[in-house]
């Protein structure tokens, strides 16, 4: 809907007085007169006619004025192209107040012209270089640049089309915690009363209400039920905790007078509402009271208002509804602005909704939360970014069941009407996944894997046929994780999660050393023609005594095998050499001497091809033998590939029943 009926209707009037010189025409005056009653939507046409009228090179200073005038009707109807354009119009002849560039500058800033808003800030500031409102313009557009490209937030924002008419449609409010009653207001055709508003060029608003059936499927709206609505305007809705009263903005409209609002109550008795009953919050009849919002205990009322004491513009404000007296209070200068702060939502006792054009934003009516810190006694505030905000106007804010919700948006809609969308944060998706595997990269199938997070969490899983596994994780949870089979040592490994706020997925994958057979101990390396380990062996040696230490009833032969080259007598002390500095090195990293035994074999146990081996090298089939009589029939370069083959470190699982005291 537009801006005028959140404003002005179902919000705060600020009336301007219009000077015109010497104009003195009827429909001028007439203009003036409709503007000052609020009825922009009139004035905007009868200002129109009166600019095409102006012809003539002397009325060239009043056509400016006019100009600027429409300009202003069309804000206030959010009607930014419309207003830029008319801005646009009053600079070119040359209205002689330098407000028209900030107001220009307002109008492309929400008709998304960034750049060009930027321009007509910094004009406005080298008449007025300590305005406020126009450095907070500057920077909700540097910001909107910055972020043009991409989502700020990861909010999911869709159009909430079931509830959405023809005309504007906004301010939704849950009726209460079961989130199953969509209270909002609408200037559908099918609102009561048959006049067309003055000030919108539409029917008056209602207050209408969406129900969810037994399946928990939304219904389409119907107006609501009893003596609630009626030819004058109503809406922007807000419940005591159990639902039984309702606090509403309803207009006062009187003959040639400017159109204020007040707050009101109205009792629900089943499925009825009541007849609207005055709630005297201030004895003050010129200002605007409106847009209620009550806490979620019940103790407290927000509202705005541009009653005097304020920050500028229109204020939020609280009065305790259980002891009124003495207790109205303006919620200060962290939340209320020079701008207007308006559509206060009270999610929590320290958690407060509202919108602003006076913090930064993306253009019009921004949302945002604000957090009260009781340790500094003030509020933090911070913008709930895109896609909640838009260039547009974002207000009315509802919370459901956890992040998700409706709120109120013009975005898109070059009439300025409002529409409901719903919103929904979607939970992080962070998990970790990967494959059980055995020495030779072979799938290990339903192998169990466990993960326990220092949050207390403990899953379990069954690896799939494929070895494959995956779980769901926290953010910024260590975790430990280990994975184990029948005839395969465990493995464990330790990771912890990310804190950012976005989804990710984690790989890891474990590799089982079989009981069974031999495994082969990738990346040791002795001294040439000597049995000293070489220091890039030590990190595999340091995973094999993590292993016995995962598995600390396992004994185990450590096995040194050599190429063919050389006496068998010094491939054999040469190899039993090795395995006895494999076996050193572990007994010192802790494990101990009792469960290992060294063993050389020289060339006595040539390696046979496996799968894994076939896949590195495919010239040598899987299942081969690499005897010295087959290698010698090879080329000189597969000669070399198999050497290598065999020269390897090994181990062997001989026990698992080792006792440990």
């Amino acid at each position: 809907m537009k801006t005028i009926v959140k404003n002005i209707i179902y919000a705060l009037i600020v009336v301007s007085t219009i000077g015109l010189g010497g104009c003195k025409s009827a429909k001028l005056s007439t203009a003036n007169e409709q503007y000052e009653r609020g009825e922009y939507f009139d004035a905007s046409k009868t200002y129109r006619k009166v600019y095409n009228k102006m012809t003539k090179r002397e009325q060239r200073p009043q056509r400016g004025v006019v100009a600027y005038q429409m300009g202003m009707c069309y804000t206030k109807l959010n009607m930014a192209a419309r207003a830029s354009a008319s801005f646009q119009n009053a600079v070119r002849y040359q209205y002689p107040d330098s407000i028209v560039y900030y107001y220009l500058g307002r109008a492309l800033q929400a008709d998304g012209k960034y750049a060009q808003a930027v321009d007509a800030y910094e004009t406005y500031l080298t008449f007025n270089p300590d305005d406020k409102l126009a450095k907070i313009g500057i920077e909700g557009c540097e910001h909107a640049i910055e972020s043009k490209s991409k989502k700020t937030t990861r909010y999911v924002v869709k159009n909430a089309k079931l509830f959405n008419s023809r005309r504007a449609d906004f301010a939704p409010m849950y009726l209460d915690n079961k989130y199953d009653q969509l209270y909002f207001t609408s200037t559908t055709e099918k609102a009561m009363g048959d006049n067309k508003s003055e000030i919108t060029g539409m029917k008056k608003g209602d207050i209408y209400v969406a129900k969810k059936d037994e399946q928990g499927v939304w219904q389409r709206p119907e107006p609501v039920e009893g003596e609630l609505n009626s030819d004058l305007d109503e809406g922007i809705v807000s419940f005591t905790p159990d639902g039984q009263t309702m606090y509403l903005t309803k207009a006062r409209r009187e003959p040639n007078s400017s159109t204020s609002v007040e707050i009101y109550t109205s009792q629900r008795s089943e499925a009825q509402w009541s007849a609207p009953v005055k709630y005297e919050i201030i004895s003050d009849t010129i200002s605007a009271v409106g847009h209620p919002a009550v806490s979620p205990d019940g103790k407290w009322l927000y509202f705005c208002s541009d009653m005097p004491g304020g920050y500028g513009g229109k204020d939020i404000w609280k009065v305790n509804l259980v002891d009124k007296v003495g207790s109205l209070e303006n919620l200060g200068p962290d939340i209320n602005t020079p701008g207007d702060e308006m559509f206060p939502y009270s999610r929590m006792d320290t958690v407060l909704y509202f919108a602003s054009n006076g913090h930064p934003g993306f253009g019009g009516l921004d949302l945002f939360r604000a957090k009260y810190e009781e340790n500094s006694e003030s509020w933090t505030v911070k913008n709930m970014g895109t896609p909640i905000n838009s260039q547009g106007d974002d207000f009315g804010i509802t919370f459901g069941q956890g992040e998700t919700g409706f709120f109120s948006s013009n975005r898109g809609d070059g009439r300025g009407y409002d529409h409901l969308y719903s919103f929904e944060l979607p939970d992080i998706e962070i998990s970790i996944s990967g494959w059980v595997l055995d020495k030779d990269e072979e799938p290990v199938a339903n192998a169990i894997i466990r993960i326990v997070g220092d949050d207390g969490s403990n899953q379990k899983a069954v690896a799939r046929d494929d070895g494959s596994f995956d779980f769901k994780l926290d953010r910024g949870v260590r975790y430990v994780m280990m994975a184990g089979a029948k005839g395969y040592l465990n493995e464990k490994q330790e990771f912890k999660s990310d804190i950012a706020e976005e989804d990710v997925e984690y790989g890891v994958d474990f590799i089982l050393s079989a009981i069974h057979k031999p495994q082969v101990i990738e990346n040791i390396f002795y001294d040439f023609d000597k049995a000293t380990l070489r220091d890039e062996s030590k990190q595999a040696l340091d995973e094999m005594a993590t292993i016995l230490k995962e598995n600390p009833n396992v004994c185990i032969e450590m096995a040194s095998h050599t190429d063919r080259w050389g006496s068998d007598e010094y491939n054999m002390d040469l190899s039993n050499r090795r395995a006895q500095s494999v076996v050193d090195y572990l007994i010192e990293a802790g494990i101990s001497a009792d469960r290992l035994k060294p063993q050389g074999y020289g060339e006595t146990k040539p390696k046979i091809v496996t799968k894994k081996i076939n896949r590195e090298y495919p010239q040598f089939e899987e299942g081969v033998v690499l005897t010295e009589e087959f290698i010698e029939t090879l080329s000189e370069e597969d000669q070399e590939a198999a050497d290598q083959v065999n020269r390897r470190t090994e181990f062997q699982v001989t026990s698992i029943d080792f006792e440990t005291f």
